[in-house]
């Protein structure tokens, strides 16, 4: 790993982490002026570890009433000070609220185990510590989390039947899916991960493997870089968690680069509890950022509804509601559809005729962007990444566009490429993109995603079936789509060796198209 990748992994990494803990810190105003009591408390975790926690209790609770209990695992990176200000809310309307840091990170003793074995018991102590020390109702337990916090409640309510209610924001449900999809690591999210660790916590031997394993490529390694992944994701535990029943809402944004939506999309479909998803512009965690600070934000307010309904047995109309919530990146309110499936139920084909051969080991201009800054500047002036589709390189990128479209096109869901590819050598990576072409010619972003893949013959076509990034975006009429194919992207480790060429092509009895998913208007 070179100097150049670690300098990237710290100071990224540092500039995400201060900017959350600043959200933090003024999100502590309204707790910190509030009625409702707040005790700082150390909890015994799993084998004796110390958890740093504290507890949020209604105004006037003297132990006579029990109240329902929320449990809020810290976030990767974030102190224990991170949900006060929406946990003061919570307490506010009737809940005991538990914060607490996560094994590892802070002040809490440990290693960082990434939702591990230890960090899932750490969770069923935090909730016996609960028990036993508040004035809380062992019948409505919840829990809820931004992004690590998100996977290990997730994983949590598989593992012990107590928890009723979760609201899992901005989490995974498959890790390696997540951060390793298309067999491509995505080295700028797991630099972010790695350097926040580093910094604001104390990473397992284990850990260090992985990371060390995941920028090296270690081919020889990566079956049990997949197996450390799966123990860590909800997805593997499905059925359990379909057992014990809980209420899952899960949300996120469709510009996640740490976590990409398509891994929620999935799994919801496989979840038989009572369910919602949410989805909405950003990228990882900013949708949720503001309610951190204390603001109005709708994520946190579905959370209270959802908690209000399943912990609280309100008639807040929640679970009568469509259960899939959309909002487009492009503009307008919310959608409401009855499944994942109805969302990308129709769909139109982009043909990918001819053959192409493109030159690998160069970047073309088209990109994902940097992680976090371009979503950000997607959700909040309404700017992905751009190229110009007739300037891009033809040496070094495919491209193929659509007629020009007579009606606005709303894209919604997941968009599937289907190629027959032809490479020079055994080993490579591509990475499609779909953009929204202006009458000038200037592509926005509308989704992407990497492939890679080794061990084929050189000069042997095979097929490539790649699912892009799930999103929600509006291309107006007099608009094209244009699918652009390179090898080169700073978001993800390149495979590509050197001199290497990939032909792409559509034979007769097997063409090559994008589908893309559309909302019937």
């Amino acid at each position: 790993m070179g100097h150049g990748r670690t300098t990237l992994r710290t100071s990224a990494a540092g500039v995400v982490s201060a900017a959350l803990i600043a959200g933090t810190v003024v999100g502590l105003a309204p707790a910190a002026q509030a009625a409702s009591s707040v005790r700082f408390v150390d909890i015994t975790g799993d084998g004796g570890t110390v958890l740093k926690a504290n507890v949020v209790t209604p105004a006037g609770a003297d132990g006579s009433h029990n109240y329902p209990l929320i449990v809020l695992p810290t976030s990767w990176g974030l102190p224990q000070v991170e949900y006060l200000a929406q946990a003061q809310k919570l307490a506010d309307s009737g809940y005991v609220v538990l914060t607490y840091n996560v094994r590892g990170f802070w002040q809490s003793g440990g290693e960082i185990e990434v939702a591990g074995p230890p960090d899932i018991a750490d969770a069923s102590k935090v909730i016996d510590w609960a028990l036993a020390n508040t004035p809380t109702d062992p019948r409505h337990i919840g829990m809820a989390g931004v992004s690590y916090g998100a996977g290990i409640s997730l994983l949590a309510a598989a593992h012990d039947k107590r928890i009723k209610a979760v609201a899992a924001l901005s989490g995974w449900a498959d890790l390696i899916d997540s951060i390793y999809s298309g067999r491509t690591q995505h080295v700028q999210a797991g630099a972010l991960l790695d350097g926040a660790g580093v910094i604001t916590g104390r990473e397992s031997p284990e850990l260090r493997e992985i990371f060390d394993n995941f920028y090296a490529s270690n081919l020889t390694k990566e079956q049990e870089m997949i197996d450390w992944g799966r123990k860590r994701s909800a997805a593997t535990y499905v059925d359990q968690l379909n057992k014990n029943g809980a209420a899952v809402l899960m949300a996120n944004a469709w510009g996640d680069t740490i976590f990409p939506a398509n891994s929620y999309a999935d799994f919801y479909e496989k979840l038989t509890v009572p369910k919602r998803l949410e989805m909405r512009p950003g990228d990882h965690a900013t949708a949720e950022l503001t309610g951190l600070f204390g603001l109005p934000n709708d994520v946190w307010t579905d959370t209270g509804r959802w908690f209000d309904h399943y912990l609280k047995g309100a008639d807040n109309g929640i679970d009568s509601e469509q259960p899939v919530q959309l909002k487009s990146r492009s503009a307008g309110g919310y959608e409401g559809y009855p499944d994942w499936k109805s969302v990308g139920a129709t769909r139109t084909k982009l043909a990918l005729a001819g053959s192409t051969t493109i030159h690998a080991n160069v970047d073309s201009g088209a990109d994902g962007g940097i992680v976090f800054l371009s979503s950000i500047l997607d959700q909040v002036a309404q700017l992905p990444p751009v190229a110009s589709i007739p300037l891009l390189p033809r040496r070094w990128a495919a491209v193929w566009q659509s007629d020009r479209y007579g009606t606005a096109q709303q894209v919604r869901g997941t968009a599937t490429l289907h190629t027959t590819l032809t490479p020079t050598k055994e080993s490579g990576t591509l990475i499609a993109y779909l953009y929204d072409v202006g009458p000038l010619g200037f592509g926005k972003l509308v989704t992407n995603a990497p492939y890679t893949w080794h061990g084929r013959t050189p000069g042997e076509p095979f097929d490539v079936n790649l699912d892009l990034f799930s999103t929600a975006y509006d291309v107006p009429a007099g608009h094209r789509l244009a699918l652009v194919v390179d090898t080169v992207d700073p978001l993800y480790i390149e495979h590509n060796p050197s001199g290497a060429q990939l032909t792409f092509s559509s034979p007769s009895d097997d063409p090559s198209y994008v589908s893309v998913p559309v909302r019937e208007q």
